[in-house]
């Protein structure tokens, strides 16, 4: 399964993004109007883009290109699944409306995600990141290069406009609707000329792209009580302090886990200000986020639930890293069960374990506490540590990459690398980073 990875260049992956977009769209096309025997539009904005295909390729292309076989479709599978999960909660809370329900269909979750499609769309995926990626990529390099640089962006400033156009109309917030409505006209333009392609062999165009989504109703969207209360339900507000609070306890609780593992006190921090991990802290935020509505839910749906999206998430978090950076922060090759020394089986149970503990012990008693909070005052602080954070961020990642630059001999230049050099040398970030290796 050793396989070396490829730095794909922005370039690559915004090749990658608008082809997947446009054959997403091509595909979810065919397919609904060979079903309906009647055109059907699937393209989320009026572009013939499906940019739910485009970004789950791309998270694919990135974070699954070490893994094959049987691993690399159980992988797919998750990423494709969380995929549509979100987009049917986004798309749902966007339009008021659901796109697709697969509430018919056994082994499904409230109708966004089932069973059978996730394996359809892991299918997909192995396919994709196997052979299609490497194959387009081939593809691109025998065209003309400054034709494709022109189209690409056309297309970027296409689906710009395309989104912010049809944001704006939606929401009413423009102040020139008829400029939108003008550009939002010559999109669609654009669009009939590969509809008649397609209306060749079926039925004319409908409207609706969507004959089975239905208005959702009032009583099925989460409502938020206690308007003076700051941060109710699972908003912004709340979902920044969580990730705060989980950033703080998962960077205490590894140090803790690595004095009594290992016998010595070690820096667990993901930043170079205050004891903080974003990997826990984006973790405790995303799963609050997409599992809130389901915290009441058994333990065992929690659990496995957990332990899917733990496995998943910090597998891609150790290649993003890696790519990144030129470092690995972790290394579990010398535990059994382990995928490319990137997650084990038994870290994977913990992270299960972890969401089962957080949602029936944690979350409640954590909510209670933010929710405390008087609104004005909660509404500034939480913005002082998004500041706080960002700058941190910010100078994290500015402090690593020159940590990576430095081992590899490439000299000082730029003032910004000057400035890593003089704050950030490499005994500092030894200290902060004591397990970030270059890898093999």
């Amino acid at each position: 399964m050793e396989k070396s990875m490829h730095q794909f260049t922005g370039y690559e992956l915004l090749w990658l993004f608008f082809i997947y977009s446009f054959g997403g769209w091509i595909l979810e096309t065919v397919l609904a109007t060979w079903k309906q025997r009647k055109f059907a539009n699937r393209g989320l904005v009026n572009g013939s883009f499906c940019v739910i295909y485009g970004i789950t390729a791309v998270c694919m292309a990135i974070g699954l290109q070490e893994l094959d076989g049987f691993w690399l479709f159980i992988f797919a599978v998750i990423y494709a699944t969380i995929a549509e999960w979100i987009s049917g909660h986004l798309i749902e809370k966007a339009f008021k409306e659901r796109w697709w329900d697969y509430s018919e269909r056994r082994w499904n979750l409230d109708g966004y995600i089932c069973l059978t499609a996730s394996l359809m769309w892991g299918v997909f995926g192995f396919i994709t990141v196997r052979w299609t990626n490497y194959l387009l990529l081939k593809l691109i390099l025998f065209l003309p290069g400054i034709l494709m640089k022109v189209i690409l962006l056309v297309l970027a400033g296409v689906l710009v406009v395309d989104i912010l156009g049809s944001f704006l109309l939606l929401t009413g917030k423009s102040s020139h609707p008829e400029r939108w409505e003008a550009a939002e006209h010559s999109l669609d333009q654009v669009e009939s000329k590969l509809r008649a392609k397609i209306v060749r062999f079926v039925d004319r165009r409908i409207h609706k792209a969507y004959p089975k989504a239905k208005k959702t109703q009032v009583s099925d969207i989460p409502q938020q009580t206690g308007t003076k209360c700051f941060a109710a339900g699972c908003g912004f507000y709340k979902i920044v302090s969580l990730f705060m609070i989980g950033a703080f306890l998962g960077d205490i609780t590894e140090t803790i886990f690595c004095r009594v593992r290992a016998g010595v006190w070690m820096s667990r921090s993901s930043v170079v200000w205050g004891p903080f991990s974003i990997v826990w802290g984006l973790a405790i935020a995303l799963v609050s986020w997409m599992l809130y509505q389901y915290r009441n839910r058994s333990d065992r749906f929690l659990f496995l639930t957990g332990t899917l999206l733990g496995g998943a998430y910090e597998y891609l978090c150790s290649v993003f890293t890696e790519l990144v950076f030129g470092k690995v922060f972790w290394d579990y090759s010398k535990i059994p069960f382990n995928l490319g020394g990137r997650i084990n089986l038994l870290y994977c149970f913990f992270w299960g374990f972890a969401a089962v503990v957080w949602f029936k012990a944690f979350l409640p008693k954590t909510e209670k506490l933010i929710e405390m909070l008087p609104v004005k005052a909660g509404k500034v602080v939480v913005w002082l540590l998004v500041v706080f954070m960002s700058c941190n961020i910010a100078v994290s990642c500015m402090a690593l990459v020159r940590y990576d630059e430095r081992s590899k001999g490439v000299e000082a230049v730029s003032e910004w690398q000057k400035w890593s050099d003089t704050h950030y040398d490499d005994v500092r970030l030894q200290k902060i980073y004591p397990n970030a290796i270059v890898p093999k």
